[in-house]
């Protein structure tokens, strides 16, 4: 049998790791537990999310075979988290696969420094 291990953090490279944890804080309500110019981290005190400074990293093209990760975040209102989510810097790209002529199942966004996000209804 195989070890089951949980997760406790996940670690993204970025340009300016203050910044994007200043952001990531507004969109998950998580307190940010460090912050410096190289690195910084936020948590809900069971699962952290880390920044680490990558200072030449590019950001992906959406969409690309070239992204590695993106997170998904579930919401009460996709709308009005979308707009929220603007508001604090993030991007709306023009290719949405979640978003047909049935309506909306979920939103791909990118945050400031160009890292994907999808923001998801909660399940009915």
């Amino acid at each position: 049998m195989t070890t089951k291990a949980n997760l406790m953090a996940f670690t993204i490279d970025c340009a300016d790791p203050k910044a994007l944890a200043e952001f990531y804080a507004q969109v998950t309500g998580m307190e940010i537990t460090y912050a410096e110019d190289e690195y910084a981290a936020i948590t809900d005190g069971t699962v952290s999310i880390y920044f680490g400074r990558v200072a030449d990293r590019k950001p992906v093209t959406w969409p690309s075979p070239d992204k590695q990760f993106h997170l998904d975040f579930r919401v009460p209102d996709v709308a009005q988290a979308v707009e929220d989510y603007l508001k604090l810097g993030a991007t709306r790209p023009e290719f949405q696969p979640g978003v047909t002529e049935e309506g909306t199942r979920w939103v791909v966004l990118q945050d400031p420094q160009g890292h994907l996000f999808c923001v998801c209804p909660q399940p009915a």
